[in-house]
């Protein structure tokens, strides 16, 4: 990332990023396909609508593993390979605690979440059970994660890319099996899901202690490195904080989803799976921004830093106008793949129409955010992205169903609002941080 021409370092590092995590993706899109087509429409609701409580909880860790991310990759930029080493060192010890928090705490809090969702009762069983055997088995979803992104930072996103796909390729199979062939409903999906994340984790730390570069994982020289951990986590701390407590607000908005019925529930649970996909380019262009911009400013190359944001936005904004179109248009046979319920398709062909062109305000601040972070300065965008995905969205939301118009097409238009006024933010504080002000002349 510190040499040669930018457009396609970013090109050929996030290109690999956006397939594995499409291939990701496809974990809880087959999931719901399969519920959605097999079981009941009550399970698919269920399957979808949980979304926000999986990420509220599991958003805190991987903002520690892009804090993680950010200190190896200003590390290897720099060519100081043995505090490279120790970072990696510290961030598995990390991840092990972690994960045993996540565990205890996804199962013990399950039923407390989907009543706070004002889940409907029919929709109650399917959706705690597919949440307990998730949340049982959510460490190899972890471990992922924290293997891929010392990978990434070092510049190989080649390799959590094929583990994705292997991965998906098991769940899609187990998916089926479970399902068709055991009749084991929601559980089943959700079996299907953790053993094809854990096959993904093994294979990520089977790759770290194979290599021989400065990330080699060596069991003997595990300990825990107190310098290393403070560096992640004033990186990854604010991160996480902002992941979780944004996917935690999304549990009250979908409190304000599931008062409509199942039907809307279902039909936003369609526009969901296509919203993450269609989220997906943008956040490879960030994630490879983050570590562009690390790995630029380890040895100082500032011009480079500029360049680099001023390509990486282009680049966001292109990816985002390729995927924009066609999903517009072929809107209603998307959400028909998922749940073909008129009324289903007919509510998420609406909404899909109505948010996909607001895509265009998150290019405008995602690539900033993964600067200011590769940049080191992960606090203004935790604050910023607090402010507008809570604290502006709950507000909207509370005097839009109270005072003005409880719909659903007002309801849902929190989410643009939102991301408007943090584009708006973020492009000041960019402007304004000791860190990265002098980027802001491009």
């Amino acid at each position: 990332m510190t040499q040669g021409r930018i457009l396609p370092l970013l090109v050929t590092f996030a290109l690999p990023i956006l397939l594995g995590n499409i291939f990701q993706q496809l974990y809880n899109m087959v999931d719901t396909w399969v519920v959605g087509n097999y079981v009941s429409n009550e399970a698919f609701s269920a399957v979808g609508s949980v979304g926000p409580i999986i990420n509220a909880l599991i958003g805190f860790f991987l903002g520690l593993s892009s804090g993680a991310g950010v200190v190896v990759s200003q590390h290897f930029g720099a060519g100081d390979e043995e505090d490279v080493n120790k970072t990696v060192h510290t961030a598995i010890i990390m991840t092990a605690v972690f994960a045993v928090a996540a565990t205890a705490a996804g199962v013990l809090l399950t039923p407390f979440f989907l009543n706070m969702m004002k889940t409907p009762p029919e929709v109650m069983p399917e959706s705690l059970a597919y949440l307990r055997v998730y949340f049982a088995g959510i460490s190899g979803l972890m471990l992922y994660n924290i293997g891929a992104a010392i990978l990434q930072a070092i510049g190989d996103s080649r390799s959590p890319f094929i583990f994705l796909t292997i991965s998906a390729a098991l769940n899609i199979v187990g998916d089926l099996i479970f399902v068709l062939v055991f009749d084991m409903g929601v559980a089943g999906v959700a079996w299907a899901t953790i053993i094809s994340q854990w096959v993904s984790a093994l294979l990520v730390i089977i790759t770290l202690i194979r290599t021989d570069t400065c990330v080699k994982l060596k069991l003997s020289r595990l300990r825990f490195d107190r310098e290393k951990f403070e560096r992640i986590v004033s990186i990854g701390i604010p991160a996480g904080l902002q992941m979780a407590i944004t996917s935690f607000s999304n549990i009250f908005v979908q409190s304000y989803i599931n008062y409509f019925g199942a039907d809307t529930m279902s039909g936003w649970t369609a526009y969901g799976k296509i919203d993450s996909v269609m989220m997906l380019p943008m956040r490879a262009v960030s994630v490879a921004a983050t570590t562009f911009v690390g790995q630029n400013i380890g040895i100082g190359d500032d011009e480079r830093v500029k360049s680099g944001i001023r390509v990486a936005q282009l680049l966001s904004f292109v990816s985002l106008g390729i995927a924009m179109i066609p999903v517009m248009v072929f809107a209603p046979q998307l959400v028909a793949f998922f749940n073909a319920k008129p009324e289903v398709v007919e509510l998420g062909t609406l909404i899909i129409r109505v948010m996909s062109p607001c895509y265009l305000i998150i290019c405008v601040y995602d690539v900033l955010i993964g600067v200011m972070r590769g940049a080191g300065d992960a606090k203004a965008p935790m604050f910023i992205m607090l402010f507008s995905f809570v604290v502006f969205r709950q507000i909207y939301l509370y005097v839009m169903t109270n005072y003005i118009a409880n719909e659903v097409v007002p309801v849902i238009m929190g989410y643009p609002l939102g991301w408007l006024v943090c584009a708006i933010l973020i492009i000041y504080f960019f402007r304004k941080s000791e860190k990265t002000r002098k980027y802001a002349r491009l």
